[in-house]
């Protein structure tokens, strides 16, 4: 069992029960979690079509706080805590746009950007408050997040990576401290989530965030490369494959000595290329965490 503790020495006690939950589970068993479609009247698809093919539910749901949607978003936290779940938020947005293409489009002066007198900064800050407001929200409803901004940060298709390493450190380093120290977020568990090889170069610090992760769409995989990798370079963290496409036979993860805490399919097509039997096989493999065997926390 992993047993560091969170970055955070202030964090709630429903999210240190969380972290310890995860831990416990931690290289015995795949916690499996879908992401939801951003659009509110195409939110509830993947869950539904999960629970049609395998009679059960997933224990984490993926939320996005992207197009605005953070009431809708919210709202759907809310439920699924309710229900006993996990949530878990990623973020695409831009600095100007809260949207997909923004996040890939923009591409910031990052010393103009990283300038606290700067007006880019200032408004990458106003938005960031909007989050930080929606997050409180949360924490005062006594939800713990497992918390993923800044993702893929590594394949440099987004502008938060569109920089390099040095500059994403810093921002990282720059939100963590003002959701954490500032704005007060205990609520959160950071998950430091890169995308696909996991390249040299772009850790922030440990003391900075809480989980690893990589995420990949090639094909279906283990992505047991990345694990490794991650296990060399953060031997004391928790690991997650926190976005995918088409879902191995769970045996695969355990030969490959490739457990990784949370397995998490991306929406859409992305889940619904996936057979209907091999979503239902991993939903009923007892190494596996489902909504229905998860332990509260």
């Amino acid at each position: 069992m992993n047993t560091s503790a969170l970055s955070n020495p202030n964090a709630s006690e429903r999210t240190k029960n969380l972290f310890r939950l995860l831990q416990e589970n931690s290289g015995k068993k795949i916690i499996l979690g879908q992401q939801e479609s951003p659009r509110t009247i195409y939110a509830e698809r993947e869950v539904e079509w999960i629970q049609a093919v395998s009679g059960e539910l997933p224990a984490i749901r993926g939320l996005d706080f992207i197009h605005d949607d953070y009431d809708g978003a919210m709202e759907r936290a809310r439920r699924w805590n309710d229900r006993g779940g996990i949530v878990t938020i990623c973020w695409h947005t831009g600095i100007e746009g809260n949207d997909y293409p923004s996040s890939k489009e923009e591409n910031p002066d990052w010393e103009e950007l990283l300038g606290s007198d700067s007006e880019i900064h200032d408004r990458m800050r106003r938005r960031w408050d909007r989050t930080a407001e929606a997050l409180l929200r949360l924490q005062q409803d006594d939800i713990p997040v497992l918390w993923r901004p800044f993702h893929e940060f590594d394949g440099q298709w987004f502008w938060w990576g569109k920089g390099g390493g040095d500059y994403f450190r810093k921002i990282w380093k720059i939100m963590y401290h003002y959701f954490t120290d500032i704005r007060g977020l205990n609520n959160l568990i950071w998950v430091l989530g890169y995308a696909d090889d996991v390249r040299d170069g772009w850790d922030p610090g440990e003391r900075y965030f809480d989980i690893a992760g990589s995420d990949t769409y090639r094909g279906e995989t283990v992505h047991a490369e990345a694990y490794r990798r991650l296990k060399t370079i953060y031997p004391d963290k928790m690991l997650a494959f926190h976005e995918c496409g088409l879902i191995p036979e769970i045996d695969a993860f355990f030969e490959e000595n490739c457990v990784w805490s949370w397995l998490m399919p991306w929406h859409t097509s992305w889940l619904m290329n996936n057979h209907p039997a091999r979503i239902a096989k991993a939903y009923h493999d007892e190494r596996t965490i489902t909504l229905g065997r998860l332990d509260q926390f």
